[in-house]
């Protein structure tokens, strides 16, 4: 099948490779399918089937989901027909041919897989009995291993390696698990024979059938001891023992989930109740094989603004991802000089392509690949612009994502057809539907109310993570402040968190807010910032007060939560002119002057990530945010003065060296070393030259040849 048979497929997230192979080749599957077919079985299925089912047909069809996804129009349920009135039957009939012309757009670009492989060895966590019930179902597809972590009873034949400890940790993914344990019981179990001699002999009765010694009950019998005899398996006086191995799968059948991630590394399972055991038990049989699911990210390093020099500057990617798939490479230990940039690791096997990272990004270092900023942003023009000309007015972008965010629309709609109460999804809101609502960030909405769209409305649910919200909250308020400071009345961006489709019907009746009065024409380019630039220049030419002929004001103050745009103020008073600042800028916001010692600033490229003030050992910076408007908005592309300095000379020799504030400084500093006391203090004013000269032309200083 073509990528285009298939377009009904998803990405996903959980590991049933049987139910993702059956929907390759005939129909639509669950949005938690992350993961293609095993390759032995899409060849078994491509001979049944009579075509093959490729991980990269797969790979084609996951990036066809993103544009074709717009054309079923599923959740486009116009009002009921006693009340429509000419208006809202134009904007229905606009709304329909926007979700047609956004259908027929090209396919985005493939991505990169990444791969998994998984064979099939899995750890299991928990109490002894549903730990060995849960490997008696496993034991005949998976290579079992049982990690017991509480009482119960263990099966009388050794079938399998059983350890016993506290659980210390759980890292990696699908096929690279490291799991790490301590063992402190005196029972050793792989010397253990469970020949049962401990158990009868204990007169506490502090030893169970899980093998394991119950301290608090233990009173120093030792019966036990001499019961084990040759076995030698019980010894109170062991070391408590760590120990740690790689396993393919894990199945953690705590009360509580060991790895608390609001997005679990795949492979990972937690089967808190006998319900969820069995559906855990179905998902990892059939977990085995080589795997791949799509790259969601494209990383520039030299864009990146977390660190420079082992300072750290912007971690807004880090501090979002609910994967934990983001980490800080700021340290140059053990790197050589000058062989890579610092900035951040991105482990793909553990992103889930929620794509937060990308919006909260200032810099565009990481970028969203499935599909990238410009294709999305293509869907929107061509959506919102269709929708105008064909009358509709005042476009809502309901942006929504293909899995919880599709049902609850779909919810909705059919509430609107059996409830009176219940009005359903408005003429003028155009479904968007995306991978990730995370994904979608100011970029793209500031694009949106260029084309001409009155709002843009995010809609999340349970499959959104409590930090994702904050953080598109946060970057809404920053779009929302700019577009206010332009004039534009209304609340142009709404992040919708409904339970329910009555919740959701509540939340879309609106009233509109202003928008543009021509749509603008660019295409969305893939760089954020050229991105955001584009669309901020337009909504500047088409403000509210440019059209009435009053003055835009100078510049619009801009929340410090997330704002990639503002300036930097530079006390004159503390800054030596030292220029530190100038070599730990990422984006060349900051430059000096070959002809003149001045700190110039371009504020267009200033993504606000501190690393300036950071690294400023005077701490004369703080960040400003806001967007300049002076100068039809050119002042914001230019070059100017931050700060200048007159240089200093060298009082013996009138040659200029360093700053007038960086000399008195060093005066403050080193007034009181004895090197520089009396006339010597004269030395801290000359140049490097002349401070030698000074020390071996004076009679009366003290050399090493006369101690």
């Amino acid at each position: 099948p073509s990528s285009r048979d298939c377009a009904s497929r998803p990405p996903a997230t959980d590991l049933s490779s049987t139910a993702a192979a059956a929907t390759c080749a005939s129909g639509p599957v669950s949005s938690t399918r992350m993961f293609c077919l095993p390759a032995s079985e899409a060849r078994a299925r491509g001979s049944q089937d009579g075509a093959a089912i490729t991980s990269t047909n797969c790979r084609s069809r996951i990036a066809a989901e993103v544009s074709a996804s717009s054309g079923r129009l599923k959740a486009m349920i116009p009002p009921k027909a006693e009340v429509v009135s000419g208006s809202q039957a134009r904007r229905e009939a606009s709304r329909r041919l926007a979700g047609t012309a956004t259908a027929q757009l090209p396919d985005p670009a493939p991505v990169p897989p990444v791969g998994s492989r998984s064979g099939g060895r899995v750890l299991i966590t928990g109490n002894a009995e549903r730990a060995a019930r849960a490997a008696q179902m496993l034991a005949d597809k998976l290579d079992v291993s049982v990690l017991l972590q509480g009482p119960g009873t263990l099966p009388q034949q050794r079938t399998m390696p059983v350890h016993a400890g506290r659980l210390t940790g759980i890292s990696g993914w699908l096929g690279a698990f490291d799991v790490a344990w301590e063992s402190a019981n005196p029972i050793d179990l792989d010397l253990c024979t469970r020949c049962n001699a401990c158990i009868d002999a204990c007169p506490e009765g502090a030893i169970d059938f899980s093998y394991q010694i119950d301290l608090d009950k233990c009173t120093n019998h030792r019966d036990c001891v001499r019961a084990c005899g040759a076995a030698g398996a019980i010894d109170f006086q062991r070391a408590p023992q760590a120990a740690s191995e790689r396993f393919d799968l894990v199945l953690d059948l705590g009360a509580t989930p060991f790895v608390t991630l609001h997005q679990l590394p795949q492979g990972y399972v937690h089967a808190a109740d006998d319900r969820a055991l069995m559906a855990a038990v179905l998902e990892l049989r059939e977990a085995t094989g080589e795997f791949e699911k799509p790259k969601f990210f494209d990383y520039q390093q030299k864009l990146c603004a977390h660190s420079r020099n082992e300072k750290i500057g912007c971690t807004a990617c880090i501090d979002v991802c609910s994967a934990q798939a983001i980490r800080s490479d700021a340290s140059a230990k053990g790197k050589a000089s000058g062989s890579a940039l610092p900035g951040i690791i991105v482990e793909p096997h553990l992103c889930v392509g929620c794509g937060a990272c990308t919006t909260v990004c200032p810099s565009g270092a990481i970028s969203y690949a499935t599909p990238r900023i410009d294709h999305q942003g293509r869907r929107i023009k061509t959506l919102v612009g269709t929708y105008r000309k064909a009358g509709g007015r005042n476009a809502a972008l309901l942006v929504h994502s293909q899995g919880a965010g599709a049902r609850l629309i779909g919810e909705l709609g059919r509430a609107a057809r059996t409830e009176a109460a219940v009005r359903g999804i408005p003429a003028r809101c155009l479904p968007l539907e995306v991978w990730h609502t995370a994904s979608v960030g100011i970029d793209l909405w500031l694009s949106a109310i260029s084309f001409g769209a009155s709002q843009v409305l995010v809609l999340m649910t349970d499959e959104e993570a409590p930090d994702y919200r904050r953080a598109v909250a946060a970057q809404m308020a920053v779009a929302q402040a700019i577009l206010s400071g332009l004039g534009f009345r209304g609340k142009h961006f709404h992040l919708i968190d409904a339970a329910d489709a009555r919740a959701l019907d509540a939340a879309l009746n609106i009233a509109p807010a202003d928008t543009v009065a021509q749509g603008a024409s660019f295409a969305v380019p893939a760089d954020k910032r050229n991105a955001l630039d584009f669309a901020i220049d337009h909504l500047r030419a088409q403000s509210p007060l440019a059209a009435a002929s009053a003055p835009l004001p100078e510049a619009i103050a801009l929340p410090a939560d997330g704002s990639p745009l503002g300036s930097l103020l530079v006390d004159p008073d503390k800054c030596t002119m030292c220029l530190s600042c100038v070599g730990a800028c990422p984006q060349a916001a900051l430059a000096d002057n070959p002809e003149k010692l001045q700190l110039r600033f371009i504020e267009k490229n200033c993504v606000q990530c501190g690393l300036c003030a950071a690294t400023c050992p005077e701490q004369a910076i703080t960040l400003q945010p806001r967007l300049l408007l002076a100068d039809e908005g050119k002042a914001r592309k230019q070059h100017r003065v931050l700060n200048a300095a007159q240089p200093f000379r060298c009082i013996r020799c009138d040659k200029a060296f360093g700053t007038m504030p960086a000399i008195e400084q060093m005066i403050i500093k080193l007034g009181a070393h004895p090197m520089f006391q009396g006339a010597a203090a004269d030395r801290l004013r000359m140049c490097g030259d002349c401070r030698v000269i000074d020390i071996h032309t004076k009679a009366d200083e003290m050399r090493i040849a006369d101690v």
